[in-house]
């Protein structure tokens, strides 16, 4: 949580190890987001040429796959009748995986639930945002910082701290008398 004695101001960054842009402007360097990296098209793309080959590959060998599918879960030969070694042997898990599967979305629903709250953030949110019910991790909050802090940094921002809470009981004193 941040101290409204202690927020920087507007447009400055937060972490002292962040360097202004080389512009005259004093603004962090921040990428274009209309910018792409080549890489990840690169990346992108040999993904959808492997999806279409697999594909291909599926449907091209579909009789094989489903032959292979029958055999291993009990349905090719079978006993009494022809059900009878998918549900005594592969089946049975049906409800094991279904205990996973419910375990799994509960744990999925806690840790939705302490995640930083931007979307797609995946980090645990320690870190309230003052005035919203948000939580955010040290990524996301505005006043943390993200290449971790120095002991200068702490120190200096615990006096900080001391010195608005002195000036604060100065003042309720003072009130007082």
């Amino acid at each position: 949580m941040s101290d409204p004695v202690t927020t920087n101001p507007a447009g400055t960054p937060s972490d002292p190890s962040v360097a202004p842009a080389g512009d005259g402007t004093g603004s962090p360097l921040v990428a274009d987001p209309g910018e792409t990296n080549p890489v990840k098209k690169v990346v992108l793309g040999v993904f959808i040429v492997l999806g279409l080959v697999g594909l291909a590959l599926l449907i091209a060998f579909f009789d094989a796959l489903r032959h292979w599918l029958a055999l291993h879960t009990g349905t090719l030969h079978g006993g009494p009748d022809l059900y009878y070694n998918f549900w005594s042997g592969f089946g049975s898990d049906l409800g094991e995986a279904t205990l996973i599967t419910a375990v799994g979305l509960g744990v999925y629903t806690g840790v939705r639930k302490v995640n930083c709250h931007t979307k797609g953030c995946w980090r645990i949110g320690h870190h309230a945002l003052e005035g919203t019910p948000f939580i955010l991790c040290r990524k996301h909050h505005p006043d943390v910082p993200t290449r971790g802090a120095t002991h200068e940094h702490i120190l200096e921002q615990h006096r900080r701290f001391k010195e608005a809470r002195d000036a604060r009981e100065s003042e309720r004193r003072s009130a007082k008398v």
